[in-house]
């Protein structure tokens, strides 16, 4: 049988299984035209067949479409079954495995999860499906909350408007984390027989339980508790701007902050509903250039003090401070900043809360592509500090956490609630510091010039470059492994890690830590959820005053961007 042939034959078979009627419509109009001759149609076959999209440590992400190398109903259900088959596997003698299922608001959310509801069910899993669509960390608190086995969340977090995708946590002993390795690798395997033995439309479905809204209740009010206990005079007053970035962080935010004491921030109201065609941003990420506009925009006619953003899935938090040397008016401050403002708060209450004469114990950690500036902050007090693989399934697994980050806008504030990065707790967090700052007469800005003073300067960069072909990714990392720089924007490079076989106690990721005369540090890596190679930039300076010690570190970020960009071609 020629390929082409083999590669009809296939599609065909993937079309007879499908239950969506969107799907299998533009897969029958994509036969077609590749029977009658189309080398287009033909190419586009291949692409979508000739791969299956992996499931991993990430679990599931990419475009909505119909193959097995795109979401799709077909797909979400044979890794429904292939999670139950795990479950049900290492589940004890006599247990009934159970998994609790969240979505949020983008495209067929609702159906992958009431497919991986009801196909649970049928394979002899308690099923509880949460109430409506709702913030990923309401799962990742629910996992742990109601003592279930393991959660699914339906989400794509911050990708663009088509894609979508579904993230897998552990409860038990993992505490309701994310999977990591060697879990995801037995959970793909089982996602592969269901795959090569079974039609999704033959797998039996069962009666699933629905959540009631005691667990949302429940993770309003540890959420909320997150924030100091108010003064008797109350909070002090802030004029902030929160944006929900056509997610669905709002009302479950909205109740947070009301309940820990906060006034009502002024809302955007353009981005503030649930809307998967997400039409106000190129990208629905408040990282990328004018995804904060809007924001700013409405910060601006208000006169506001502070911008709060949550991505779609409202796992991550961006903040935007008042800057009269901005041309918008306001700067949003990378996720390092905010990072080390939130770790040095997290600090200075672990202090607070030691008792006897041991002094502060537990764990800062942050991911290997995130600011050294919070191992400072954990020398500073005498605290336990955690460098991990980039992703919040190996943050949030560091021992005697008590916070966490990463510089793609992630923050575990909350250890003991919620094992994932949670952009509402955060958001709790920042404005209990920012509200506190405020009543004795500061700012978030004069809090950084404090950290500086404190800590040392820690400026950091990020080059990141898009491919359309990710065989360029592996080009790249390939030609800095077997011709290493000496020299990166004419600082001498003194050191390079590879973490391809593992380094230490981290295990193996396909990433290159540089180290350089000075201290200062790039890493680069593939994205893991992206189609980018990532490239990271850190310096530091302790000489001087705040304001040369922030000047030394800047300037040496901007000649290592320029020699990086030359590298990678960017």
């Amino acid at each position: 049988m020629s390929s082409d042939a083999a590669l009809l034959e296939t599609a065909r078979a993937w079309l007879a299984q499908d239950p969506d009627a969107e799907t299998r419509a533009e897969l029958q109009q994509l036969i077609d035209a590749a029977a009658g001759g189309s080398a287009d149609a033909s190419s586009e076959l291949h692409d979508r067949f000739d791969e299956r999209l992996a499931f991993g440590t990430a679990g599931l992400r990419g475009e909505i479409a119909a193959g097995s190398n795109r979401m799709n109903r077909v797909l979400v259900s044979q890794a429904a079954a292939g999670l139950a088959g795990y479950l049900l596997e290492v589940a004890a003698p006599g247990e009934v495995p159970s998994v609790v299922i969240g979505y949020d608001g983008r495209k067929n959310s609702d159906i992958f999860a009431r497919d991986t509801a009801e196909l649970m069910a049928g394979a002899g899993v308690r099923a509880i499906l949460l109430p409506r669509l709702l913030p990923t960390p309401v799962l990742a608190f629910a996992v742990r909350h109601l003592d279930v086995s393991a959660g699914v969340m339906v989400t794509a977090s911050h990708n663009p408007p088509n894609d979508n995708g579904y993230k897998v946590y552990l409860g038990g002993s993992n505490e309701g984390s994310q999977i990591v390795a060697p879990v995801d690798a037995a959970i793909a395997s089982h996602i592969l027989r269901v795959a090569a033995e079974q039609n999704v439309l033959e797998l039996p479905r069962g009666a699933f339980e629905t959540a009631e809204e005691g667990v949302v209740d429940a993770y309003i009010a540890a959420t909320a508790a997150v924030a100091s206990e108010a003064p008797d005079g109350g909070r002090a007053e802030l004029s902030v701007v929160y944006t929900a970035m056509h997610g669905v962080g709002w009302e479950t935010a909205r109740s947070v902050l009301a309940a820990a004491g906060f006034c009502a921030p002024h809302i955007v109201a353009a981005q503030i509903d649930p809307d998967p065609a997400f039409p106000t941003v190129a990208f629905p990420n408040p990282e990328e250039p004018g995804a904060m506009d809007l924001a700013i925009e409405t910060a601006r006619a208000l006169d506001a003090e502070l911008i709060i953003a949550n991505d779609p899935d409202a796992d991550r938090l961006a903040i935007a401070i008042p800057s009269a040397t901005d041309a918008t008016g306001y700067r949003r401050l990378s996720g390092n900043e905010l990072g080390a403002l939130l770790g040095w708060r997290a600090a200075e209450r672990a202090v607070a809360a030691a008792s006897g004469d041991n002094g502060a114990t537990g764990t800062l950690a942050c991911s290997i592509v995130s600011s050294p500036a919070l191992k400072a902050v954990a020398a500073h007090y005498g605290l336990e500090f955690a460098n991990t693989l980039t992703g919040f399934k190996w943050v949030s697994r560091a021992p005697g956490l008590v916070f966490g980050f990463e510089e793609a806008l992630g923050y575990l504030v909350n250890p003991e609630t919620v094992r994932d990065k949670d952009g509402i707790s955060a958001a709790v967090a920042l404005l209990d510091l920012a509200t506190s700052l405020k009543a004795s007469g500061r700012t978030i800005a004069d809090h950084l010039e404090e950290f500086t003073a404190t800590f040392g300067a820690y400026a950091s960069s990020q080059v990141s470059v898009r491919v359309t072909d990710l065989s360029r990714i592996a080009e790249v990392m390939s030609a800095l492994r077997a011709d290493p720089p000496v020299e990166i924007g004419g600082i001498r490079v003194e050191q390079i890690d590879d973490l391809g076989e593992g380094f230490g106690a981290l295990p193996p990721s396909d990433v290159l830590r540089i180290w350089l005369a000075g201290g200062a540090r790039v890493m680069v890596r593939p994205s893991g959820t992206e189609p980018k190679l990532k490239v990271y930039i850190d310096a530091s300076s302790t000489d001087g005053t705040v304001v040369e010690r922030e000047a030394a570190a800047a300037a040496t970020v901007a000649a290592l961007e320029t020699g990086m960009r030359a590298l990678v071609n960017a």
